[in-house]
């Protein structure tokens, strides 16, 4: 019975609207006293039923909630016979429930829209050669599937035959479409818009990207901060206090109309309220934006964050870095190219694969003893002959000399920015390769918004040679920069800007540098949506896209003004409700109880706003 009559609230909440209705109708049209005494009788107890079984509920796992506090007023009042009072504060309150549930709803719009996006069906390629559809649960790892003009990409995977454009707006928040052909990634509920193409199963059902994304907003959006943690404290101690407040209050008056209204206008729901609709809010406008925030402690660090770290590769630049300039001090360079292409082949560096790349076809040679050097590069023997290709570092650690002219040359090469990859065999240095990358379009003007939003200091830590770091801090106009940094160097950098008071946020890759990331009060991965960044930190900025980084900082920041705002709302409401209860004489319940449900409508609209909130 209890659960059928909470399924009917709404129904309830109409029918004692209408009662109102008919009772004041009633009373100032035709002056039948009977019929408006008794529709608000009904009205009352109605609409009581509801809010009763919610207090009994609360009371039973030892809670005094808002629902026993109207509970009892509305009985108080219809103790002393004041039916206009319990039948209007019955509705109102009910009232305010549905319409506080509708507009939760919207703010909650973001995760909706996703889950709706979700694909339902796939067409599988089947053993006779036939494409048939089948749901998406069905697919497995290594399916083919096929994708037609305007359907949603079932898995993430990779494709196998065909080209088209892929609208990628539910994963990186970008709304221009993708071009896709042979082995280029697609991702689940992604929109191909036009073309044909057959892909094939890499992960399916929630190791998708898409799943994980609807994942972490979910538990974003359900998880607490310390402000709501606190609320919920306060409200626990700061309920049963009203209770005792109006019972003092009637002993001391006998005033029992007094006591109950106190009651009613003391309920702290806009302030239950309102901290998690901005943390909902907020983290849904970060999901349409391709920002993932990991929930409402996230939202707290990073709006008071002063200072941000950033690692070079793949973060201030593109990540995909060009040979630019090349010595050789040989006469047997084809030797020394397919050895160099030989070792590099056993890396997955992108200055190897930038070597590899410029190197083109040759000969490649079984490469042994393989020691990765970390921060240093590959020390390996090639038909007898002992191979290094690495930076300087490696060089002096594997005490191969240097001689003056090597030497100017590594300051130039240096002085040009570029990283540098030596290659020595049998102690003797062979090559010299200058690699560099390009800085992302647009990351100036993205720092200088940074700094705009309060952020003093903007550090780079690299594991690239003082000269390329120090070429980029020119450019870019950042506070700090520090070379030849591996991940512990990092880390340990960190710490001492931890001790200085800082509050630092990293930003990485999300997997060379996860100590990093983990270490820092806010850890920020560019990760493609790539399984390491979305485990690793607290913020992902999906597509790598740099320029997310500025609205995810003045989002959290609006987000956090928006909580105490309606902080401060719900707080002076009760404040100025309570006050006029004993120094005014217009205030009664029914009254208190119309503020008291604007109030929480006000602060919901409040929060709402974040939903729309854009980077200036």
């Amino acid at each position: 019975m209890q659960r059928f009559i909470l399924s009917k609230k709404n129904l309830i909440t109409l029918i004692g609207g209408f009662l109102i209705v008919i009772a004041y109708l009633s009373k100032l049209i035709i002056g039948n006293l009977a019929v408006f005494y008794w529709a608000l009788v009904i009205a009352s107890v109605i609409g009581i039923l509801p809010i009763a079984i919610q207090a009994f509920q609360a009371l039973k796992v030892k809670v005094i909630s808002i629902d026993v506090l109207v509970t009892i007023a509305v009985l108080g009042a219809f103790a002393i016979n004041e039916m206009e009072e319990s039948a209007i504060v019955t509705f109102l309150f009910l009232f305010g429930a549905f319409l506080e549930q509708r507009t939760l709803n919207k703010t909650r719009s973001a995760i909706k829209e996703l889950t709706e996006m979700a694909p339902e069906s796939a067409l599988k390629k089947m053993v006779s050669g036939e494409f048939v559809e089948v749901e998406v649960d069905e697919v497995e790892v290594g399916d083919i599937l096929l994708v037609k003009t305007g359907a949603k990409v079932p898995v993430d995977g990779s494709v196998l035959i065909g080209e088209g454009y892929i609208n990628e707006a539910s994963i990186t928040g970008e709304s221009l479409p993708v071009s896709k052909s042979s082995g280029a990634g697609v991702y689940a509920g992604t929109i191909l818009e036009n073309g044909t193409l057959q892909i094939v199963a890499e992960k399916v059902g929630e190791d998708t990207t898409f799943g994980k994304i609807i994942e972490l907003v979910e538990e974003a959006q359900d998880s607490k901060s310390e402000a709501e943690r606190f609320i919920d404290r306060f409200s626990k101690y700061y309920t049963p206090a009203v209770l005792i407040l109006s019972v003092i209050v009637y002993i001391f008056s006998r005033n029992v109309e007094l006591a109950i209204t106190i009651l009613v206008l003391g309920c702290p729901g806009a302030l239950v309220i309102g901290v998690p609709v901005s943390n909902v809010a907020g983290i849904g406008n970060g999901a349409r934006n391709g920002i993932l925030l990991k929930g409402s402690e996230v939202i707290h660090y990073f709006s008071k964050v002063d200072t941000i770290v950033f690692d070079k590769t793949g973060t201030l630049t593109i990540g995909n870095p060009k040979v630019a300039d090349k010595m050789f001090y040989t006469s047997d360079l084809e030797r020394v190219l397919s050895y160099l292409a030989s070792v590099e082949s056993e890396s997955d560096h992108p200055l190897g694969k930038a070597i590899l790349e410029d190197i083109g076809n040759t000969t490649f040679y079984n490469v042994e003893n393989t020691d990765v050097i970390k921060g240093g590069g590959i020390v390996a023997n090639i038909e007898g002959h002992k191979v290094v290709v690495g930076n300087v570092a490696l060089m002096k650690q594997e005490n191969i000399t240097i001689n003056e002219s090597i030497r100017n040359d590594i300051v130039l090469y240096e002085q040009k920015g570029n990283s540098l990859v030596m290659t020595s065999i049998d102690g003797k240095i062979e090559a010299l390769i200058g690699i560099r990358d390009q800085i992302r379009l647009g990351v100036k003007e993205d720092l200088r918004k940074l700094k705009a939003l309060g952020v003093k200091n903007l550090v780079v830590l690299s594991g690239d040679n003082q000269g390329t770091v120090d070429l980029v801090t020119k450019e870019l106009g950042l506070t700090e920069a520090h070379g030849h940094m591996l991940p512990e160097d990092k880390s340990k950098y960190i710490e001492k800007l931890q001790a200085k008071g800082q509050i630092v946020a990293f930003v990485g890759d999300g997997v060379n540098d996860s100590p990093s990331l983990a270490l820092a009060e806010i850890g920020i991965a560019m990760g493609s949506g790539t399984d390491v960044a979305i485990e690793t930190s607290d913020i992902v900025l999906m597509n790598s896209n740099f320029s997310r980084l500025p609205h995810a900082l003045g989002l959290t920041k609006a987000t956090a003004n928006n909580m105490r705002q309606n902080i401060v709302i719900a707080v002076g409401v009760v404040i100025f409700l309570l006050t006029n209860v004993f120094f005014s004489e217009w205030m009664n319940m029914s009254i208190g109880m119309l503020v008291h449900e604007a109030s929480i409508l006000v602060v919901i609209l409040n929060g709402m706003r974040l939903l729309s909130y854009k980077s200036k």
